[in-house]
């Protein structure tokens, strides 16, 4: 079947084989004629299925061109989604004479208003800022009859749902909305019931057979003590000689020591994090895409949405938070039918995990190991490697097995938020625990504050200071600049913010 065939406009067709696409993937085929009939839709595909062009080519097949007004609005959760996406639009929409806009978080609003002057039918953007023009009135909404959601649960699970829904009251009242995603959570199916009439549904989960992931996906598990995990990730890389790869972590504290120790090993590598600025985002990348950095460090906010075509492996320094966290993971490699590989680098104590995650996707993460210059399954290691390979998956166990509640001094395994035994990474439980009430800041082991009056706020008072004195200290204001600078620093990896503090004090 051809894209003609769905209903596409020739011109459509064109670029799309001038582009070596020839034929429609499944999702598209499924999608691509409800949409361009007008019907709401839920798109519901594994990473890497076509969805991006399963609601953009409808959505430009619609738009005309000639007019100069906002015709249709994409919002999307991250700043480098948006832009992908914003690629694609400029792409197939030039010959349809469809002028597109990018309104996103982190870049100069200045220069995002002067674009609006050109009164473009397209808008692309993140939510808080399509929001934010929409109030400087540069933004009209009245004439939006097509919106997209694009990664809709991340946009709900970002804060993003207010932004949206605002968006949305003040929109065409007879518009076409689409609701895209790899995942679809409770947040996305409130979202369908509220803002979408008699959607059309293609949702590849609902039969419990997929869950989101690609077939030719292979799942690698490596066990490693906490402490070796950087020299593994090194070992991993040499063996398997990637053009380009991939590594998540779940703290942005850890950025800086990756940096510092794969750099020094003689690696080309690049970090993105959640508050990396515009312009130095679209530059890693740019340099990533290009081969110039072989490997990409990265948080699960900064890599939501990532496309890079032929990415070969994702490397995980810690196990996901949880099922979904791993689909969006996993799912940035094995694209379009592709292979690719998953690893994930655990500890003995962390084996649960792995269980939990083949239980919850119907998924096998399979045991290796480096055994003389080759990654083997265990038993193909030889019996004294595999013994102890399986006894410290024993001990691993059991150790889990003995944990408590943290106590307020604080231990890397549990935290207040987790029940007993239950274990958490990033001060997070994992696998849906729910949060226990916030506690008062008490001393940390090894803390300069010395024993005495732990206030409602959180601070310390001296021995013997009364209760009132120290709530007083506390409300003390900051000085302007001291403000600016937290500011600044807030979401910052630590040696970003050590950095800005050198800065600071050389001044």
């Amino acid at each position: 079947m051809s894209f003609e065939q769905l209903g596409l406009k020739i011109e459509l067709a064109e670029r799309l084989a001038a582009a070596g696409i020839a034929e429609p993937t499944d999702v598209q085929k499924a999608a691509i004629p409800e949409l361009v009939s007008g019907k709401d839709g839920v798109i519901v595909s594994p990473t890497g299925t076509g969805k991006t062009l399963a609601y953009l080519l409808p959505l430009l097949n619609k738009i005309d061109g000639s007019r100069r007004e906002v015709q249709a609005i994409v919002l999307a959760p991250t700043q480098e989604l948006a832009m992908q996406i914003m690629r694609e639009a400029q792409t197939y929409g030039e010959p349809l004479g469809i002028r597109a806009v990018a309104l996103i978080g982190g870049a100069a609003l200045s220069r995002q208003l002067e674009r609006m002057k050109t009164k473009p039918a397209l808008v692309v953007g993140t939510p808080g800022r399509v929001r934010e023009v929409s109030q400087t009135k540069k933004l009209s909404l009245h004439a939006v009859s097509f919106v997209v959601v694009d990664e809709t649960d991340r946009v709900f699970a970002l804060g993003g749902k207010s932004d949206v829904e605002h968006m949305m009251r003040h929109c065409a009242r007879e518009r076409q909305t689409v609701f895209v995603s790899a995942t679809r959570s409770d947040a996305m199916k409130e979202a369908e019931r509220k803002w979408q009439k008699e959607p059309w549904v293609a949702d590849e989960t609902a039969s419990g057979n997929d869950n989101g992931l690609s077939p030719t996906l292979k799942h690698w598990y490596f066990l490693s003590d906490r402490r070796d995990k950087i020299d593994m990730i090194r070992k991993i890389v040499r063996h398997m000689k990637p053009t380009s790869a991939l590594l998540f972590v779940n703290d942005t504290e850890k950025i800086g020591e990756l940096l510092s120790k794969l750099r020094y090993e003689g690696f080309s590598v690049d970090a993105l994090y959640g508050d990396t600025p515009g312009r130095e985002r679209g530059e890693v990348m740019q340099r990533f895409r290009k081969g110039r950095t072989s490997l990409l460090i990265a948080t699960d906010v900064a890599a939501r949405g990532l496309d890079i075509p032929g990415l070969p492996i994702v490397i995980q320094l810690e196990p996901a938070l949880d099922a979904d966290h791993y689909v969006h993971r996993a799912g940035r490699t094995a694209r379009m039918g592709r292979e690719g590989t998953s690893i994930t680098l655990i500890t003995p104590q962390e084996r649960f995990i792995i269980d939990k995650l083949e239980k919850q996707l119907n998924i096998e993460v399979a045991p290796k190991m480096l055994s003389e210059g080759r990654i083997v399954a265990p038993e193909e290691a030889g019996v004294r490697k595999s013994r102890e390979f399986e006894r410290k998956l024993s001990e691993g166990d059991r150790d889990r097995k003995d944990l408590r509640p943290a106590r307020p001094q604080g231990g890397a395994e549990t935290s207040p938020g987790a029940k007993p035994g239950q274990a958490s990474l990033g001060g997070k439980p994992l696998f849906g625990a729910k949060p226990a009430a916030r506690f008062a800041s008490v001393p940390q082991a090894g803390n300069s504050a010395k024993p005495g009056n732990v206030t409602k706020s959180g601070t310390v008072s001296k021995p013997g200071t009364p209760p009132q004195a120290a709530k007083s200290a506390a409300a003390k204001p900051k000085p302007k600049a001291d403000r600016e600078r937290d500011r600044k620093n807030k979401g910052a990896p630590k040696w970003l913010k050590e950095k800005r503090e050198g800065n600071t004090n050389n001044k």
